[in-house]
């Protein structure tokens, strides 16, 4: 396959949908519907499954809650609460914009992280999916698959767009001059960033992105 001159990757959580407001939204209704402890219960299974995982496992988390309350029949409620969530409502303004825009300047995938289920389910019912043609690749941890990524989308030069400081750090050490790394300072993560490596481009809004054209996105004197 013949290497495109460029190939845009996009992450999904906290880059074009507010992953933010979907853990309060899901914490809301959890403590609305069950009460304070069963929200703490399920948030400290999710965040104990996070760390064996390397990624927020929203069902799995459910399933071991469900181990230790075998009885309480009323929290499979929120398996359909999951997966009918309204994701499309939680896109960042803009976001499939600029998906359009990157399209029309190579290939474009998105590039995120997460289990087979509820990751799938969420891309694809927030409209993110159909806007890149269904180009979506979902690993469980992304920075460790870039071979695998330059096989399905050879390029002569890659452009990351991510909310993760550290993911984009260590895509950088990996491909170094080849990839062009933007951060959109959204969501809680963005909040480490004078921990990594500073991205190429910074952005407060992926929106914002918007008003850049390519060279602007590419040239050093402009993203350094």
């Amino acid at each position: 396959m013949t290497p495109a001159p460029i190939v845009f990757l996009v992450d999904v959580d906290n880059t074009l949908l507010d992953n933010d407001r979907i853990q309060y939204d899901l914490r809301r209704r959890l403590e609305r519907e069950f009460g304070a402890e069963c929200r703490d219960r399920y948030w400290t299974i999710l965040e104990a499954l996070f760390g064996e995982v390397g990624y927020r496992d929203y069902l799995g988390a459910l399933q071991r809650y469900r181990a230790e309350h075998p009885h309480d029949v009323r929290i499979m409620s929120m398996s359909s609460y999951l997966v009918d969530y309204p994701f499309a409502n939680r896109l960042y303004p803009g976001a499939l914009d600029v998906l359009e825009r990157l399209r029309a300047w190579g290939p474009t995938a998105i590039f995120s992280d997460g289990d087979v289920v509820f990751q799938p389910r969420k891309v694809e019912r927030s409209g993110i999916a159909e806007a890149v043609d269904g180009h979506v690749l979902i690993y469980i941890h992304k920075e460790e698959a870039l071979d695998d990524v330059e096989r399905r989308y050879p390029a002569q030069h890659y452009v990351l767009v991510d909310d993760k400081p550290r993911i984009l750090a260590a895509v950088k050490e990996t491909w170094g001059e080849r990839v062009t790394t933007i951060l959109p300072r959204q969501g809680q993560y963005a909040l480490n960033a004078k921990a990594y490596r500073p991205a190429d481009l910074t952005v407060e809004r992926i929106g914002d992105l918007l008003t850049h054209d390519l060279p602007a996105l590419l040239s050093p004197e402009v993203t350094r």
